[in-house]
């Protein structure tokens, strides 16, 4: 078994209007020095598999056909043998 996260943002070329009301908000603070701000979701789950590869592959299927939304967003993941 697997633990898995998966984090889930925008990509680059798709306006985020979260983090840019976010931003604005650290910007009344008075806070200047933060820019670039994005938003995302991130899912943790534990995946049976026989190998870390099947487990990869079984994310990808998961991340691209229910998780991502593959016009809009990106993902990436982590994988963590668990006992």
């Amino acid at each position: 078994m697997f633990k898995v996260r998966v984090y889930v943002n925008y990509k680059a070329s798709i306006l985020d209007p979260q983090a840019a009301v976010i931003e604005g908000a650290i910007k009344r603070l008075g806070e200047d020095g933060v820019s670039d701000i994005h938003v995302g979701k991130v899912f943790d789950f534990v995946i049976k598999a026989d190998s870390k590869q099947d487990a990869e592959a079984k994310i990808d299927k998961i991340s691209d056909n229910l998780l991502a939304n593959p016009n809009m967003e990106t993902y990436d993941f982590t994988v963590t043998e668990v006992n």
